[in-house]
């Protein structure tokens, strides 16, 4: 497992950032749109969100005077990949007592 993918990990810990991810898989958007469907403010979706995308499962740009922010499915894609070849990793003859 490399950095990128504990960093992924880690930002996936939270419900907010959960339920973030799941309006941005919804389609592409900004944060005016998503703060009225949040307990949160608007400083606090900015910290998720950065935390979203400097893990790389978020993407962001500006568009005019609005940040727009869409789901990087490539990284999605290699967490399920990940997640998928632990699943077949073979157990080992060692025992630990």
């Amino acid at each position: 497992m490399n950095e990128k993918q504990v960093s992924r990990f880690k930002a996936l810990g939270d419900t907010i950032r959960l339920r973030v991810l799941k309006m941005l898989i919804a389609g592409e958007t900004c944060g005016c749109t998503m703060i009225g469907k949040l307990p949160i403010t608007q400083p606090t979706l900015s910290y998720h969100m950065n935390i979203l995308t400097e893990s790389g499962l978020a993407i962001a740009y500006k568009d005019g005077t609005r940040k727009k922010h869409h789901v990087n499915l490539k990284a999605i894609d290699e967490l399920i990949a990940f997640l998928s070849d632990l699943k077949n990793v073979k157990p080992s003859n060692c025992t630990t007592k």
